[in-house]
């Protein structure tokens, strides 16, 4: 896994690096454990500088299609199509929630038990961020259904390690949510403490101020599980948290999240 330096510029991928990233390849898939820091599409700092441009190169292929996208800070579980017909059958699946996917987020907070945020999301008018969103009333113009299940695992420490499921894909959806409740993802400049965090960062990059009021560089969301087969493939994948996520939780809650090396990988379902 790759060192995490905090900076406004996304990291190149080192090409010895990639390999060590792979969970599952056959002759129709490629499926990575991206980390944080990480963009997932092209840019125009060469093919080193994003997880879709480092797969082609390290594949030879013209084109490899996103199945879904996880945001530059997220880690976790990226499913990528080698060929056109399986990305749009994935993609499809995608739309009509056919794919599970399943979270784990550390929230500033401690959650008493389980809930289900059931609230319409939609772009927040007063944001100086345009992509911000926010939970808004059923009706309001841009507001769209947004479903979240938030599982507390552990508590301790003022923090909760949480497991996420969604019922729908909105952007930014369980960060918007956890805000919502009170309970914001650790080290979130967008939906943390102070969203002109997330514009000084785009500016300057990591400052005294970042360190001041976030406890952790990156967000603290990683996707852990995607589940394919109820979109006609064989397989579960998960993948463990990440590195940087885990030390904050042995160090800030006192406790090991990490599964056995059995839960991790790939599950074939025949």
């Amino acid at each position: 896994m790759m060192s995490i330096h905090p900076g406004s510029a996304a990291p190149l991928i080192a090409p010895g690096d990639f390999p060590g990233w792979i969970l599952h390849e056959d002759e129709r898939l490629l499926v990575v454990d991206k980390p944080g820091l990480i963009v997932c599409h092209p840019s125009k700092n060469g093919p080193w500088s994003s997880l879709v441009g480092a797969a082609r190169e390290y594949l030879g292929l013209p084109t490899v299609h996103l199945v879904f996208r996880l945001d530059r800070e997220t880690s976790g579980v990226v499913v990528m199509a080698k060929d056109s017909p399986t990305a749009a059958r994935l993609q499809k699946a995608t739309q009509r929630r056919l794919i599970g996917k399943v979270y784990l987020a550390v929230l500033t907070g401690e959650l008493a038990q389980a809930v289900t945020v059931d609230q319409p999301l939609g772009p927040d008018p007063d944001s100086c961020v345009t992509i911000r969103s926010k939970v808004v009333a059923a009706g309001t113009p841009g507001a769209q259904t947004a479903v979240t299940h938030f599982e507390p695992l552990a508590v301790a420490g003022g923090f909760t390690l949480a497991r996420v499921r969604l019922e729908t894909g909105r952007k930014h959806q369980i960060r918007a949510h956890a805000l919502w409740l009170g309970r914001p993802i650790v080290g979130d400049k967008l939906y943390g403490p102070d969203e002109t965090l997330y514009l000084e960062f785009a500016q300057h990059g990591w400052t005294e101020r970042h360190a001041a009021l976030l406890p952790l560089s990156r967000q603290a969301l990683h996707c852990a599980e995607i589940d394919l087969r109820p979109a006609g493939e064989p397989h579960v994948f998960k993948a463990a948290l990440a590195v940087e996520l885990a030390q904050f939780c042995r160090e800030r809650m006192g406790i090991d999240p990490q599964p056995s090396k059995a839960e991790t990988k790939v599950a074939r379902i025949e």
